[in-house]
């Protein structure tokens, strides 16, 4: 398991205070099929104090994976928080509300649980993938993503293969959603990086019954 660097504060977020803006300037980008994205940049203020926060309270675990005939290490470290649990920090609990009353006309349920992933370097990675374990293998529904640290780009694209539709660079409290159709008829991924690339940590709310 490689070491974490240290963390590149953001220059535009030096503060001590770690708060919640206003959704109010979340844009829009449709994607086709039924699938569409949210994204807000700087939602969260106090993003780097959070990022110090998570990687020293999260007890993050390693995972390995069953890959055709042999295990692999998973790139990135993880936790998750099943509904019910206590959350490793206040504010997680309010964006997580804040997102719930945002989107109840459409989502029409709250958001419930939070996956943490890890990001040490630009060697950890997520591969190309849907949230479809559950519910959301036949129906729409919502991923909201909360990101601190430095940026890594998620991309987007058709699930069944194609040019990427939206690529957005996303850390010190950035926001994403991904809703409609999007984890059915998308793949979202965070590329390796080739660049010296800080640790970041994303934060991902989601229904009951969506993994």
């Amino acid at each position: 398991m490689h070491a974490v660097q240290g963390l590149q504060g953001s220059l535009f977020d030096q503060g001590d205070e770690i708060r919640l803006g206003p959704l109010g300037g979340l844009r829009r980008t449709v994607l086709g099929a039924g699938a569409w994205v949210d994204h807000l940049p700087g939602w969260l203020a106090g993003a780097d104090l959070l990022f110090e926060r998570l990687a020293a309270d999260v007890p993050w675990r390693a995972e390995k994976r069953q890959m055709y005939e042999r295990e692999v290490q998973v790139p990135r470290l993880l936790s998750f928080y099943g509904e019910g649990a206590a959350l490793p920090h206040p504010v997680l609990v309010e964006a997580r509300e804040a997102l719930g009353r945002h989107y109840a006309p459409e989502l029409g349920e709250p958001f419930v649980t939070a996956g943490l992933c890890l990001y040490r370097d630009g060697r950890d990675s997520v591969a190309w993938h849907g949230d479809r374990t559950g519910r959301s293998s036949t129906e729409d529904t919502m991923v909201a993503i909360v990101s601190v640290g430095d940026p890594r780009d998620l991309v987007l694209r058709p699930r069944d293969g194609g040019a990427t539709l939206l690529r957005l660079p996303l850390g010190h409290g950035d926001l994403v959603v991904m809703g409609g159709s999007c984890q059915r008829t998308m793949e979202h991924a965070v590329p390796k990086s080739a660049r010296a690339v800080g640790p970041r940590i994303s934060v991902q709310f989601r229904p009951r019954g969506v993994r």
